[in-house]
Formats: structure tokens, sequence, C-alpha cells
């Protein structure tokens, strides 16, 4: 794709101090800042909190009165601050930091209150544009390079990355690609980029075929590369050419699968980035080091992506393989390292520049700060932290059913059955209607599924064909995307369609009634709203075919609101649940989000990835950087949504299935300490069973991560009523809670799991130790066997049903009793696991863990602290009440150090046993040994 990026800077005038001060006391702005007239428009510079401030530029000052569709939070009624002018400067002085801006240009630097740069502008651009009709902008600021810095967040990529910085990103919604436009550094700050258009980060050129002249054949030859058949056969050849892109139902012949090998020179020194677009299977490695690795659908083409540092004229070995299972599309291009460093975030369509500056300094500070702007995250129901089990697709009712059975006949902890798309009659796709013959009683089926305990999660798209009374309703009232259907685009099942436009209110309102009044009613319990970027052509969709089959809709043209469907898709549901049941928790999982979607209860999943161990890899990081991008809840479908053939043929070839079984295994692991636990996916069933029978290996781990997981729900519970009431993250990055610790900034494979668990998931087939780091400053313990862990790298043991799990000293663990269900106990006893080190601290949060009253006031909290000098464990006072809260709780205390080492049981030995019901209690341990 080519693309026009008219970056111009417009010519402006400066009006003196005096009439820029005037005329921002005058505005409506002036109780929070100032409005000031400088070069290329009109700067509006203001403080929402004391750790938030908000830039704006335009050309017409009627920009700053537009209305956001992601923050809903407003100047809170008292920030003290003053303004002092100079020569050169209006500072705007708060409580902590000041926000300079340069008379000369309007450029705003963020100071500390020592005068020291947080943060500088650099460049500031607006270009006029024509963009689907409509006149607009393409906007970009930049701001001044800080090296040493680290970026994280803008939502959810499939690079494998977890820092971004030097790293360019498209931002635009599509299966496995989240775009969020928050960017928070390892410096203490955050900017949210308030534009829902198509976004680049990074630098703004394209990348391009790398020139033969700087590629050589195996043999050092000029020219291009050495090509072959990777089985061997047919004639070597040399060719500069990696694009390739076949139609087979063009009649085109399949390519073969190949390799490419020879050497790579760079025309300079630096920093470049490779960009290899393809699907089936790639390979490419770089000075004989593998530093691409995926597999992908044939309807699912997307890009990889990876960095390395070149010097200019050396020849650099590079081997490239393209297997072509499924694989159409290959193309290898690069992009030379940036004449100039710089952060910059630009935007296709925008009437001017909007963005947010939040500061910490502790990244748990920036993350609240966003979530006060865009909306808080409510609590889940409680069961949403069980098990979710799901497969494409239980296609009866008897199939869910008999999976249900499955879990309570071999006593598996679990509380969500998922029922995946096609429901319906073949045909009537949107009509909310169940197949008569499939399932003949849905009111019935899912009160059989209830009082097995299990609640019930529905697919549902904002997709209609043609013909089905929900089709006419909404066309009625102009609710449906036209461009589609006048094209006569047909779906994979060979029917036309089209998606309801979420931006038209009167259509999200619709959109709801229909699902209320046809689904809703019948008894379900959630949503997953799939395919919500919308997915509006057959896959694989490519950014201006979307922004196209957007286009109109009710606020304009398709590239204008491009990246906000799936935020008002989740609003209309979440608005419309709580007005239909308000006193009924929502939970919503989704394809896709946006800044914002956090308030609407949903939880994101990494989209239609697919069953390959170095997929799988990706996984982390991508839930890391949504943790970073603001969004709490998270999850993968375990095992990979869809298979290469040597897994979805098990016979292919042997030892595939242990494979299969072996990641599953390793996936689950690591699903167990996601925000959520799901298992699904294509092809093959998911239950655990079906992964070698209740005797198998695999079976029996997971049975143990599963048991663990419900153990961990006072854990969980607690930590999520922490992401509700201020601003918490579960899915914690290491620069979080080490965020001076540089090798802790860089790691993509372990995680902080709350702030007490560090996770280490396995990653290779049959491995069975891996490294792992423990960041300096804080003293560990291995969960497993109760050991003090030394800080550092290390080697730690990872036996096929164990992966590496540390508990930071100081840490109060609580464990609940062993659970088939949430519900099916009071979280009484709690064990109490207290690691010695340092002071500790944790609350106990309750509450009924289905409705709202926590809103109300409707919940409890228990504070415990663990004073390491004196070895004294204090439960204070509960604060609050529910309906059903048990007034004598059991805490079994189970106190872990290095003299005497404690290892996790699902039968712990208790020290001591503490009836409590209240009132304070304390415990102090006795001097042991």
């Amino acid at each position: 794709m080519t693309r026009t990026l008219m970056v111009l800077f417009l010519a402006a005038f400066l009006v003196p101090p005096s009439q820029a001060i005037a005329s921002s006391l005058a505005s409506p702005a002036s109780k929070f800042g100032i409005t000031a007239k400088v070069p290329g428009g009109f700067l509006r510079v203001s403080f929402v909190s004391d750790s938030i401030a908000r830039v704006s530029f335009a050309k017409d000052r009627k920009f700053f009165n537009r209305k956001s569709l992601c923050v809903t939070g407003s100047p809170v009624q008292k920030i003290h601050w003053s303004l002092k002018t100079s020569a050169g400067h209006w500072d705007l002085m708060g409580e902590k930091f000041t926000l300079s801006v340069d008379k000369s240009n309007g450029s705003v630097q963020f100071l500390d209150l020592k005068d020291g740069v947080i943060l500088a502008e650099g460049a500031r651009r607006m270009g006029p544009a024509l963009v689907q009709g409509e006149k607009t902008f393409h906007i970009q600021q930049q701001w001044r390079d800080i090296p040493g810095e680290s970026l994280y967040g803008l939502g959810q990529n499939q690079f494998g990355m977890l820092d971004l910085k030097g790293i360019d990103l498209d931002l635009w919604q599509h299966n496995t690609n989240v775009a969020i436009p928050f960017l928070v550094s390892n410096r203490g700050y955050g900017i949210f980029w308030d534009n829902p258009s198509f976004t680049r980060f990074g630098d703004l050129r394209d990348f391009t075929p790398i020139p033969s002249e700087n590629l050589l054949d195996q043999n050092g030859g000029p020219g291009g590369l050495t090509e072959r058949r990777m089985d061997g056969s047919g004639t070597a050849l040399k060719t500069s050419k990696l694009d390739i892109e076949v139609h087979p139902k063009k009649g085109d012949a399949k390519p073969f699968p190949t390799r490419w090998e020879g050497f790579i020179t760079a025309p300079t020194s630096g920093d470049y980035l490779f960009q290899c677009r393809s699907n089936g299977g790639i390979k490419v490695w770089l000075d004989n080091k593998l530093i691409m690795e995926h597999w992908r659908q044939g309807w699912l083409t997307d890009n990889d992506l990876a960095r390395a540092a070149l010097e200019k004229d050396k020849r650099i070995p590079l081997k490239i393989e393209w297997d072509t299972e499924q694989g159409t599309t290959f193309k290898f291009s690069w992009k030379t390292p940036a004449a100039l460093t710089s952060t910059s975030l630009w935007s296709e369509v925008g009437d001017g520049i909007d963005y947010y500056f939040v500061l910490g300094p502790k990244l748990d500070n920036v993350l609240a700060g966003y979530r006060s702007l865009t909306g808080q995250a409510p609590m889940m129901p409680s069961w949403a932290f069980g098990l979710w089990q799901s497969r494409q697709r239980y296609e009866t009712a008897q199939q869910s059913q008999d999976a249900v059975d499955g879990f309570r006949k071999n006593k598996i902890p679990f509380d969500n059955i998922v029922q995946d798309w096609r429901y319906w009659a073949d045909g009537a796709w949107g009509s909310h209607q169940f197949d008569p013959v499939r399932f003949p009683d849905p009111e019935g089926w899912i009160q059989k599924l209830h009082e097995k305990n299990a609640h019930v999660m529905i697919s549902v798209w904002g997709k209609f064909y043609p013909g089905t009374p929900n089709f006419d309703e909404m066309k009625k009232i102009g609710g449906l995307y036209g461009s589609v259907l006048k094209e006569g685009v047909k779906d994979w099942l060979g029917y036309p369609y089209t998606f309801y436009d979420a931006f038209n209110p009167m259509a999200r309102a619709l959109f709801w009634n229909q699902m209320d009044q046809q689904i809703f009613r019948k008894g379900i319990d959630a949503w997953w709203m799939d395919s919500t970027e919308p997915d509006l052509m057959p896959s694989p969709p490519d950014r201006e075919t979307v922004e196209s089959h957007l286009n109109p809709n009710a606020l304009g043209s398709g590239a204008r609101s491009l990246n906000a469907y799936p935020l008002l898709n989740s609003q209309g549901i979440y608005e419309g649940q709580r007005k239909s049941a308000p006193n009924r928790r929502v939970c919503i999982l989704t394809r896709s989000g946006f800044a914002g979607s956090q308030r609407t209860a949903s939880a994101i999943w990494s989209g239609d990835v697919t069953a390959n161990w170095s997929v799988f890899a990706k996984q982390i990081p991508a839930g890391l950087n949504m943790s970073l991008s603001g969004i709490p809840y998270w999850t993968t479908d375990i095992g990979g949504y869809t298979l290469p053939r040597k897994f979805s043929d098990p016979s292919a070839k042997p030892g595939d299935e242990e494979e299969w079984r072996e990641l599953n295994n390793r996936w689950f692991q690591f699903g167990t300490f996601c925000p959520l636990l799901r298992s699904h996916g294509e092809l093959r069933k998911r239950e655990m069973w079906e992964f070698g029978g209740i005797n198998s290996p695999t079976y029996k781990s997971m049975l143990k991560f599963d048991r663990l997981r419900y153990r961990l729900f006072p854990y969980l519970y607690s930590t999520a009523w922490e992401v509700t009431n201020r601003g918490g993250t579960l899915m914690r990055p290491l620069v979080m809670d080490f965020p001076d610790d540089r090798t802790a900034g860089t790691l993509t494979a372990e995680y902080m799991f709350g702030r007490a668990l560090l996770a280490a998931p396995v990653l290779h087939y049959k491995s069975r130790s891996r490294e792992v780091y423990l960041p300096p400053g804080a003293a560990w313990y291995d969960f497993w066997t109760g050991k003090a862990a030394p800080s550092g790298t290390q080697e730690s043991p990872a036996p096929y049903d164990s992966m590496p799990l540390f508990v930071r000293a100081g840490s109060i663990l609580p464990l609940g009793p062993e659970l088939q269900y949430i519900s099916e106990k009071t979280q009484n006893p709690i064990t109490l696991c207290i690691y010695e080190g340092t002071d500790g601290d944790f609350t106990l949060y309750e509450d009924d863990g289905l409705t709202y009253g926590y809103e109300k006031g409707e919940y409890s909290e228990i504070p415990i602290h663990w004073d390491d000098a004196s070895k004294r464990l204090t439960i204070g006072k509960r604060n609050g009440y529910f309906k059903g809260m048990i007034q004598e709780k059991i805490f079994n205390l189970v106190i872990v150090s290095i003299k005497k080492p404690v290892g996790f049981s699902f039968n712990p030995n208790a020290i001591a046993t503490l009836k409590y019901h209240g009132s304070v209690e304390e415990y102090q341990a006795i001097a042991r040994p």
C-alpha cells in the first residue's frame, strides 16, 4: 500500500504576549489553563488534575470544544496552579509539574518541580488533506528523543516486542492487533493521543524492497540471494525479488516452500527495521540469529517486524524460509535508519492535535490517571475469574451439556461454558434466533447448564444477513453499512451481509434491544462480541478497504472514526444491559477494543492466533502492552485458535501429537496467570480430557494449574478490586514494579501477576528448565518449594507439570478453599501465606460477586499487615458490610522464611489458626530454628 502523508508546517504568526494572555483568561478554559494564538493557529494548555494536563492545537478555536469518544472525565473542581509570564515563556505551575510554553513557536515542555525536563515537544505539524471527500488535516506531534528511555503500550501487537522505542507501528484495528493510542514511558509518564483515526507511531516512511545491490548470493556474488526449494529439488536461482503474491482461485500455481540464502549489506550504519508480510510459516535469520518466526493461516495475512543494528558495507548472513502451507503472500522489506530520532504520533484525520500528558511518576499512577480520563473498569462477576471452556463450536445444545457433564464428573474446577457462532439456522446470521433443530429449547438448555453451576456466554456479531427481521429493523432506521451490500460481497459461507453502524446511537440501542429480547431474556450470562474491528470484508482486510466500508457512518467518514468501532459497540451493550438488568454485572469478551473499553466491562482477547510455539511466546508481550495501555482484563485462546496441518491431523507425523499436547499444557500454565483463563480453538476439541485422557500427563498438569487458579481466587478478586477502586493492574510488566532496572524493562517472557507473584511461562517444546531473571532490590522465594531464590539471572527447573513461579518477600498471599466453581463455597477458611524478608500489606476484599452493590458501598475490606522485624501479623478491623457476608472468618497461617521454607501445597500445614470476627486480631510468630 502507498500512503501520501501531507505533513506541511502551517504558516502562522505570533501575537503579543499580553494579547495572548488576555484572550486565554477570557476563554472557558481559563480556570484550568490558557489559550493563546501561536504560530500556525491556537494553542490551549490546561490542567485536568494535579497530575494530568491537556495540550490542544488547531487553526480554529472551536476545536477545543470537541466531544471526545474516549474521555469521560472532566477537570477536577479545584486545581492549584499559577501563571508566570516571562519574555519568552508562559509557565503554568502546578502542584506536581509545570507546563512551559515557548511564546516563539508554541512548543510545550513538561518540567518537574526542580525545572528538570520530563518531556519536551518537538515539531508539531498539520498538513491539509482530502480524505474520503472531506477536507481535513493530517496531524503529527513529535517529542524530543530521551536517550535510554523505554516506551510501552499502544495496544496489542504480534511482534513479540515489549519496549517500542525505535519501532514503527501502524495503529488500526484488525484481527490479533488492537490499537489503543496510549503511550507509557519508564520515566513515569504517559501520553494519551485522543484521535480515533488511523495513527502511525514512529517514522512515517514506508517499508521498501531491499535493493539488489544490497543483496549477495550464497557464494558472495552481488545482485540477489540464492533461491531454492526447501526440499532440495529444482534449480538454485539468484533473485532479489522478495515479494510474492499468488491467487490460487484465479489459477495461479501454488508456490513451493522456498529458502533464500546469502548476505545483506547496509548502505549506512544504524538501526534497521525489517518487515515480512506473509501467511503460512516464516523464519528469518540475520547474522545467524533467528529474528522472525511465525505461522499464520491463509486468511489472516499480517506483518512481522524485527529490528537490527547493521554496519555500513559489512556482509551479514541472511537466510529466509517460507513454508507455503496456506501460504500465498510473502513480502520482505526494510526501512533504513531514520535521519532524526524522536517520539512521533501521526493521524490521518484530525481538525487539530489533542493529547493528554499523565504524570506518575509510578506507572501504577500513570495507568490510574489514564483511567480517570477514559473511565474506570467495573468489577467483573466473580465467576469470570474461574475457567472458561469453549471450542469452535458446540454444534448442538447436547454437545455443550456433555462438555459441562465432563467437567462435573471429573471434578474439574470450571465456571463458564461458551457458545460460539452458528447456533442460528443457516442463512439467519444476525437473527439471534436459535436453530430449532439443534437448539430446540434455548431457555431449557440454559436452565440445565445453570443447574449444573455453569454460566453461559454466547457469541454475538454486529453482522446481519438480508432477509432477517433484525436486518429489516436496522435498515429502517438507517443503521446498516450499505457499501458491502451494494458491491454484492459474500462471506465465507456464501451469503451477502453487512454490519450495523455502532456510531449511530439509535442503531446501538436497537442492537442491544434485539440482543435483550431474543437472547438475554432467555438467561444468558455474558457476551462474546466477535469481529468487533469490524471485519467488514472477507479476510485478510486492509486498512483502506475497512475505511471505505465504514464510510459514511453516523459520525462522518470511515477514516475519521476508524479505530473507535469496538468501543462504541461495547458501550451500547454495557449501557443497554445496565438499563435492562441494573443490578446484574455485565461481562463482555471482545476481539478488539479502544481507549476507554475498560469502562464497558470488556475483556479483550488476542484474536485468532495460531498453534505455534513462537506465536505462543508473543502472547506475553502482547498482553503486557495491553496492561500498559490501561486495559486490565485480557486473555488468549489457550493452544491457539487455528492449527497447522501437523496439529490438525495428528496422524501426519509421529511425535506431532505429543507436541500438540505439550503446547496446550504450557499455554494453559500461562493462562492460569492471565487476568482471565479460557480455552478455545477450532479443528480439535479443547476440553482438558481431550489431551490423552484423564491419566495423561497433560490432563494432570492442566488440572493441577486449574485447581491452583481456584485456590488463588481471594488473591485474584482482591486485586480486581484494586483495579476497579484504585486503577490497579493485574498482569504487570516488570517495569511497573522495577522501573529503574533496565534488564527488567526489556523482558518479554516474565511478569508480575499481582504484586506478589512472578510468573515465567515455559515457551519451548521439551524444555524442562528456563532462564529467569529475578530483579535485585527484592528478596524472592520459589513458590513450589518455598526456598529462597537469589536475585539475578538463573536457570530454573520447569518439569512438565510445573513452570517457574516466584513470590516476592513481604507478600501476603491469601489462598481459598478447594472449589469446583467459584460460588460453591464461601471463601472460608483462608490460608494466609506470609513470605518473610520485609514488611508487607494486603487488603482482602469481598462482596456478593454478582451485583453492583459495591458501587453503593456494599462490600468489605480487611487490612492485613506483616511487621517483619517483630514477626507480627495484624489482621485489622473489617470495613464495610454486604448481604450474605460471613461474620466469622477462619485464617490459617503459613509463614515462609529462609530458615524454614514452606512450598505450596493443596493441603497446607498451618502453624496457627485465627478466628476473626471483624475486630483486630494479632499473631506473633515464635522463634524458629
